[in-house]
């Protein structure tokens, strides 16, 4: 869980970033997301490759 120190007198709005930085850089909101809605597996290994499929071409240019 990660956490922000909020020091005294520091706008909320700051803190409120550098929660949603933390938590952006530990994949948090990315796996939430994942886990919004249910995927078949067979979908999941179709944007998989796809995935792959899109690094390979930005790998080779």
């Amino acid at each position: 869980m990660p956490n922000v120190k909020v020091r005294t007198g520091e706008p909320i709005d700051k803190a409120l970033r550098a929660l949603k930085k933390k938590l952006d850089k530990e994949g948090i909101m990315k796996t939430a997301k994942a886990h919004r809605f249910y995927d078949k597996p067979s979908v999941k290994k179709r944007a998989k490759s796809k995935a792959a499929l899109k690094y390979k071409l930005k790998k080779g240019r």
